[in-house]
């Protein structure tokens, strides 16, 4: 492995670049946990963002660092990285979830970051700095997250239609409220496990290239406490544009509806991180809030809503990738 002659100034600035980044991930995915248990009003907003934050830093104890892996060592070239590659994939990807938070659209911060560092890498080196396999299993999972969620929340939702079919409308909202709070809580657990790792992903990229750490030890422990505590902060600030999308224009959602989705939405990403895959945690709520919809009807879903949410999907990496481009180029000149 090589190693970079980086001043540790520029070491400390990417590495608060990266938290920067998953400061801004909690910010802008902290509608995904919570958009369902606010809209239902189960909880109040503030109530809601700082369960979620407590449920992201949790996830510390429960997960492996599978997902870190994967961004770190498994989708591009480590002998490509230095840190104008990691600067550009991090600014690209900013730059992009401040578009996308700007107009309220759910994009995935997720690939937002993988864009980023095929866009930075390719500018650097072509497309022979892509390792393929990694990639196209991030890929798939751009279709398979929302699917599986569709698919866990439409299979919930039918369930608890059986279970519930004698019990009354108002006995199933109360004890629905209570379950949203169970549901709530797993899905923060499983968006904290598995967005908190793409940054501890890039940083070790960024530790490894610099000589301060090699692929074969273990991430150093200030760094998975730091991505933790970044996450959970953005969290706690949420970002409520995008709220207002999740919860109520895609599908009306009641309680019973809230905690199906979220479920559907946690099963996904628990066996996402599981088996080290970078998911969208927007994906994959939206997926499991337009199954619970479909499951009751088709009509119920605003589905020129879903499509515009599925359109920012499809430019994500494409977008990011570009802007990683620039801001590459921009980083051989400044940094």
């Amino acid at each position: 492995m090589h190693t970079l002659q980086i001043s540790i100034y520029v070491l400390a600035f990417l590495i608060a670049l990266a938290l920067i980044f998953d400061f801004m991930n909690g910010f802008h995915d902290a509608a995904n946990a919570i958009a369902t248990v606010v809209s239902t009003g189960v909880l109040k907003p503030q109530n809601a963002v700082a369960m979620a934050a407590v449920f992201n830093f949790i996830a510390v104890f429960v997960f492996q660092l599978k997902v870190a892996a994967t961004v770190g060592k498994g989708t591009i070239d480590p002998m490509v990285v230095d840190h104008y590659v990691v600067f550009g994939a991090l600014i690209g990807a900013i730059f992009w979830n401040m578009i996308t938070w700007y107009y309220g659209i759910p994009s995935s911060s997720s690939h937002a970051l993988i864009g980023g560092l095929v866009g930075a890498a390719v500018a650097k080196s072509g497309t022979g700095a892509l390792i393929s396999s990694g990639l196209i299993k991030t890929i798939v999972f751009i279709v398979l997250s929302p699917l599986l969620g569709f698919i866990f929340g439409s299979i919930m939702m039918v369930l608890v239609s059986w279970i519930f079919v004698r019990s009354t409308p108002r006995r199933v909202d109360k004890w629905f409220r209570r379950m949203q709070l169970v549901s709530a809580s797993m899905y923060s657990l499983g968006h904290g496990g598995n967005d908190a790792q793409k940054t501890m992903g890039i940083i070790w990229m960024l530790l490894i290239a610099a000589g301060y750490s090699t692929a074969d030890e273990h991430l150093p422990w200030w760094v998975i406490i730091s991505c933790y505590c970044a996450i959970s902060l953005g969290t706690l600030f949420g970002g409520w544009r995008i709220v207002k999308t999740m919860g109520q224009k895609i599908t009306k959602l009641k309680p019973v509806g809230g905690f199906c989705a979220e479920t559907g939405g946690a099963i996904t990403l628990f066996l996402a991180t599981a088996l080290g895959i970078p998911v969208s945690t927007t994906h994959t709520i939206t997926g499991a809030i337009v199954g619970v919809g479909a499951a009751k009807k088709m009509s119920a879903v605003r589905w020129g809503v879903a499509g515009n949410i599925v359109w920012a999907w499809i430019f994500t990496i494409p977008a990011s990738a570009f802007m990683a481009a620039i801001a590459w180029w921009l980083g051989t000149q400044i940094l």
